[in-house]
């Protein structure tokens, strides 16, 4: 038990959205300094037509606005269900979070660790901390299931 399992769990809800309107099931929350959920996102892309409409992005965008600093989500927390992709670890990087806590990793799109690591660059100015496997059985099966019936692969796991 970490203390991200409850925040992922949110996270988790806000993927189970993204099926409503055929996306990829992938949640983020934002966490301010205290722990507490400022924002929520899910994967948008097919609901909306946006190519960077993914949870993350989604969430940073509105906990930008909560925070009421524009851009900088000092001291601010990401959880999102899968791994992010560079777009999203740049964002992360960008918006100057503190930290990174995903589920599942991403062998085929993963940046922040499994096929790149963007926000560990010590080129650049800032590098949030990161914990990966929060909850990572519960985010795999999502994206599994999603995937097996898209598949038509129903009923083999």
């Amino acid at each position: 038990m970490t203390p991200y399992d409850d925040p992922m769990r949110v996270a988790l809800e806000e993927a189970r959205k993204a099926l409503d309107t055929g996306d990829v099931p992938i949640g983020a929350v934002v966490l301010d300094p205290e722990g507490g959920v400022i924002a929520r996102g899910r994967n948008e892309r097919e609901g909306v037509g946006d190519p960077t409409a993914h949870a993350e992005i989604v969430a940073l965008r509105a906990a930008a606005v909560v925070s009421g600093d524009a851009w900088r989500l000092d001291g601010c927390t990401l959880v999102v269900t899968l791994e992010p992709c560079t777009m999203c670890a740049g964002a992360a990087v960008l918006a100057r979070v503190a930290r990174v806590v995903y589920g599942a990793a991403d062998a085929k799109a993963g940046a922040v660790g499994s096929l790149w690591d963007v926000v560990r660059d010590r080129r650049l100015n800032h590098r949030p901390e990161v914990l990966s496997g929060v909850l990572a059985d519960e985010s795999s099966d999502l994206l599994l299931r999603f995937f097996s019936e898209r598949r038509g692969e129903v009923g083999l796991r």
